[in-house]
């Protein structure tokens, strides 16, 4: 395979996607940008040779196979996917619907899987690939008010990390890339919903952390145009990483969830340890 490669990106109408496009555009690679609003994704990415815009809601099992059919009949192949789309529900468990949580759910790990259902036998066919998966330091170590989000994002680090060993076989990598805060949109109004249901016990809080997150919004710490570069570098390598930590904030996660771990492990070992069935 030369250096010349087709991305397939999900959310590619604003945030991340956006800069993913055009660091990979920008390499010199053939970019197939979707989003729900194909306008959108157009008007944000603007004009470019290699540049092909389709329109893709990733709880669609119907449109993903669509945008693959596209990809293929223009490109031939699909070498690297980024599931980049997603979108946050902020709230305590409980002030969440059922409504809400599965719609985060949707959204952030059966859209996921959509996508990668209709691009996997393209890629199997090639005996070649990457699936590059957005993930969050969410998926690494949870938070208050995060439990949805966290739930789709933990649900998504360990479908990947069992898809990694069954593809494997077929020549087919995987990447989970986790972010910390990234000065992107998704605590924007756009991206951002909040618990519909208010319980007495909670309120306070929940005032007080709507406030912090939204104040929060556009003063992020973390580059996207930085990441989105250094993803194009890590998909040039000929064994890219099973995970990458996005920020010096996600390595401290990182580091932070396995010392706790370990910890936890010791904490009761001998008990953890005497559970065998013992000879008769």
């Amino acid at each position: 395979m030369n250096s010349k490669k087709v991305w397939l990106i999900t959310g590619a109408g604003r945030g991340m996607g956006v800069d993913i496009a055009k660091a990979a555009l920008a390499a010199g690679h053939d970019v197939v940008a979707t989003g729900r609003n194909s306008e959108k994704v157009r008007n944000a990415i603007g004009d470019h040779d290699n540049l092909l815009v389709v329109q893709l809601d990733v709880t669609s099992p119907a449109d993903a196979e669509a945008a693959v059919e596209t990809t293929v009949q223009r490109f031939g192949r699909i070498d690297v996917l980024v599931n980049n789309a997603g979108n946050f529900y902020g709230g305590f468990f409980e002030e969440l619907s059922p409504a809400q949580v599965r719609s985060q759910l949707e959204t952030l790990l059966f859209g996921p899987m959509n996508v990668a259902r209709a691009v996997l036998p393209v890629m199997r066919k090639q005996r070649s690939g990457l699936l590059v998966t957005i993930s969050s330091t969410a998926g690494i170590t949870a938070g208050v008010f995060c439990s949805a989000y966290a739930a789709a994002k933990f649900g998504v680090e360990g479908w990947m990390e069992s898809l990694a060993q069954e593809i494997a076989p077929f020549g087919i990598r995987t990447m989970l890339v986790e972010p910390g805060f990234f000065r992107t949109d998704l605590l924007s109004a756009d991206s951002t919903t909040y618990a519909e249901l208010s319980i007495d016990d909670y309120a306070s809080r929940t005032q007080e952390t709507v406030t912090a997150w939204k104040g929060m919004n556009g003063k992020q710490g973390g580059d996207p145009a930085k990441l989105a570069a250094a993803l194009v570098e890590l998909t040039a390598q000929e064994e890219p990483p099973a995970r990458f930590a996005a920020g010096a904030d996600a390595v401290e996660a990182f580091e932070s969830k396995a010392n706790t771990l370990l910890a936890q492990a010791n904490a009761h070992r001998e008990l953890s340890s005497s559970l065998s069935y013992a000879p008769e």
